[in-house]
This record gives C-alpha cells, sequence and structure tokens, in this order.
C-alpha cells in the first residue's frame, strides 16, 4: 500500500473557499467539474480502461444541468473515489480521482467543491517535478480562484 501524502493547501485556500460559498450551488458543481476535468489526464494516462472519475465529472454536469438526480450523481461520487482507492500507487491519478469525486458531491454539498480544488492541487503537485511544484501549485490555485470568479461574475449578470 502506498504512503498517503499530505493535501496541498495553500495560503490563498480560505480566499477560494469564501468565494464558493457566496457563489450560486449549480456554478460551483460546473466549476468543481472543470477543475478536476483538468487534472483527469493524471488518471487517464494511467488507467486509460477505468470511466469512474470521467463519470463523476459528467455527472457534476448532468446534476447542474437538471438532467441527472443527485442518487445518480453520489454513485458517480462514490465510484470515482473507489478508483481512486485503487491508484493509491501513482499519487497524481489518485488525487485526480478524488478531485472527480469532490465534484460530484458537489452536487449534495457545494463545500465538497473545495475538496476538488485541494486535490487538483495536489495532483498537479503529485504530477510536477518537485523543484517546480510550488509553482505549479499556485498557477493551478489561481487558475482555480480566476475561472470560479468569471464563473460567478457572469452568471450574475
Amino acid at each position: 500500500m502506498a504512503r498517503r501524502r499530505k493535501l496541498a493547501m495553500l495560503d490563498n485556500d480560505q480566499v477560494l473557499a469564501d468565494l464558493i460559498n457566496h457563489s450560486d450551488h449549480k456554478v460551483v458543481a460546473l466549476w468543481a467539474a472543470d477543475c478536476a476535468e483538468r487534472v483527469l489526464p493524471y488518471f487517464d494516462d494511467a488507467y486509460p480502461e477505468d470511466p469512474r472519475p470521467n463519470a463523476a465529472i459528467e455527472a457534476a454536469r448532468a446534476w447542474a444541468h437538471g438532467t441527472m438526480k443527485f442518487t445518480a450523481v453520489r454513485k458517480a461520487a462514490l465510484d470515482a473515489h473507489a478508483a481512486a482507492r485503487d491508484a493509491q500507487s501513482i499519487p497524481a491519478a489518485c488525487s485526480a480521482a478524488r478531485a472527480a469525486g469532490h465534484a460530484a458531491a458537489t452536487a449534495h454539498v457545494p463545500r465538497h467543491a473545495m475538496g476538488t480544488a485541494i486535490y487538483a492541487v495536489s495532483a498537479v503537485r503529485d504530477a510536477s517535478p518537485p523543484a517546480d511544484a510550488d509553482a505549479a501549485m499556485r498557477g493551478e490555485r489561481g487558475w482555480q480562484y480566476q475561472h470560479l470568479l468569471a464563473m460567478a461574475q457572469s452568471q450574475s449578470t
């Protein structure tokens, strides 16, 4: 069994959490799906035949668009987390699958979106050369914040 790695926590996590808490639930679910999709290649490259994380991302989007009930989204989230357990030996793949699971779980509770953001940043860190990891994580978190800000602003206009 692989050793558990610490999650990638950043100084600006609270700023992002505040933006999540003040944004529309469906916008947050769509944003979480976008965040998870950005890191999905880390999983897909390692496990190309496993559709579970991708299905969770699509379930989050379907819920936000009103085409899937939460019970089906919940199953997709749990399946993505099972895929993460299966991928523990490849940290970036495991974190990417967890990001997808949290994206789907955002349909239940918007705070799960923060889990998506943290796991996506963790996947970026895990996939980066150690010398580049900090800059890669900050870049990913910057994209996450700016993307949600733009989505929230366009939804409110």
